[in-house]
């Protein structure tokens, strides 16, 4: 069956191609340009058909990358800023992701690259004070533009050849091919994939900074993340200094990885050590307190887990969670239960990571049972004690990876017990364990009786 021709109109100026008359091109913003011209439907071109081509012959393109001159960004990012590369950018309100962005382009500007911000939520005054209150000579060389117009900023984008341009935020632009108000799905779609497609024509590193929901997830549809290349979460407690940016996904590194930050008057500073960070403020012979060397990446770190059992006052039993999942602290609660005959899920039980850090990986298990055992009992775990592993629903204690990696962050920082569980320690070689003692567990039963005893 013949398909049916189709009308296209075609800018007579810069000869873009829109599928509907619009007033304005969205190319070049010239208006009333466009002229109707008919297109048949899967019509192919006179070159002939397409080809494919094998894997093995696709050249390889290696792209330089930028460095950022914050090396916590770089590592997150995988190694610098890519041309071309398109990165999303959330976090709470107030959390930093302005700050972090103008630092970035205030670092690439005194590289002498070309960079440009491009304000929808706020006016360009409001963004140069917010500059002059961070002290940085370099942030006066970024070039700045304030407006909520998608074909102003895509005209912009064209004759300033900017190589690093940050949009705050995405959920502020507007496309006047689509009617629907700023923010919504359709614009949000039509805004990203329209700079997504120039930033990848003209080799722009794009940064889009965009809103989160209160559940903490960035607002919009999930195409928004499908269409960008890096997916960035800006994270911190607003009563702590400390910030973590953790990369979602990354097209052009591991995800996964996270880099640490301090909050201060004068803006975002890097921290290289966060372990001894999180760690400076450790009570000594206090019950309920377990380290724990976590590595959901590359990047080890050791972080002090905390637990308060308590009588239930009235009423059922009450759990409380910062920073863990409150799920795995109920599983963990019924194993104390029922395999190691501790009377737990009578009482109220509180659990947090110090310091405002969030961990999500199962590694932290036996530290956290641990820590809860050590408050109900009011028996301290003793300091040189760093504890690690995964507990299944049997009390089994469960292999986690990369644990080399752990133990040598632990050694690092003073550490000279080590309870992990038995299956990841037949992997260790001589020199994981230089200067250590060691503890296998393969139950629950056995780190209680390791570390409590």
């Amino acid at each position: 069956m013949k398909k049916e021709a189709r009308s296209a109109y075609v800018c007579q100026e810069c000869g873009a191609e829109h599928p509907r008359w619009q007033g304005r091109c969205s190319g070049c913003g010239a208006w009333n340009t466009l002229e109707e011209r008919k297109a048949t439907a899967g019509k192919r071109s006179r070159s002939g058909p397409p080809k494919s081509t094998r894997l093995a012959e696709v050249q390889s393109m290696e792209r330089p990358r930028l460095p950022s001159g914050l090396s916590e960004l770089d590592r997150v990012l995988g190694g610098g800023v890519v041309p071309g590369g398109v990165v999303l950018l959330g976090g709470d309100p107030g959390i930093g992701k302005s700050t972090l962005a103008l630092q970035m382009l205030g670092a690439l500007a005194a590289r002498r690259a070309r960079t440009l911000y491009i304000s929808g939520e706020e006016s360009a005054f409001q963004v140069a004070e917010r500059a002059r209150r961070l002290g940085n000579a370099a942030l006066q060389d970024i070039q700045l533009f304030a407006s909520n117009d998608l074909e102003e900023v895509l005209q912009l984008l064209h004759s300033e050849s900017a190589q690093a341009v940050v949009v705050d935020s995405i959920q502020t632009l507007r496309a006047s091919s689509s009617l629907s108000s700023a923010g919504t799905v359709a614009q949000l779609r039509e805004v990203t994939s329209r700079l997504t497609e120039l930033a990848k024509a003209e080799d722009i590193a794009l940064f889009l900074i965009g809103h989160v929901t209160k559940e903490g997830t960035i607002a919009g549809p999930k195409v928004l993340e499908h269409l960008v290349d890096t997916v960035l979460s800006f994270e911190g407690d607003a009563t702590y200094q400390f910030r973590v940016l953790r990369a979602t996904k990354n097209r052009f590194g591991p995800s996964q990885e996270v880099g640490f930050f301090e909050m201060d008057s004068r803006g975002l500073s890097e921290v290289s050590d966060p372990s001894h960070l999180f760690l400076a403020e450790r009570p000594s012979a206090a019950a309920g307190s377990v380290v724990t060397p976590t590595a959901n990446n590359s990047r080890p770190l050791m972080v002090e887990v905390q637990a308060l059992v308590a009588p239930a006052a009235s009423g059922g039993a009450r759990r409380y969670v910062s920073g863990l999942d409150l799920g795995r602290l109920s599983i963990l609660l019924a194993v104390l239960e029922r395999r190691a005959g501790l009377h737990v899920l009578d009482q109220d039980v509180f659990a947090s990571v110090a310091g405002g850090l969030r961990i999500d990986e199962r590694s932290v298990d036996l530290a956290l049972a641990l820590a809860v055992v050590s408050s109900l009992r009011n028996r301290p775990i003793a300091a040189e004690w760093a504890v690690f592993g995964e507990v299944g629903l049997t009390g089994e204690v469960r292999a986690v990876p990369r644990a080399a990696l752990r133990i040598a962050e632990a050694r690092k920082l003073g550490f000279t017990r080590i309870l992990a569980p038995a299956s990841n320690l037949e992997a260790l070689t001589p020199s994981d364990r230089q200067g250590l003692e060691i503890t296998p567990a393969r139950s629950i039963e056995q780190a209680l009786e390791a570390t409590l005893a």
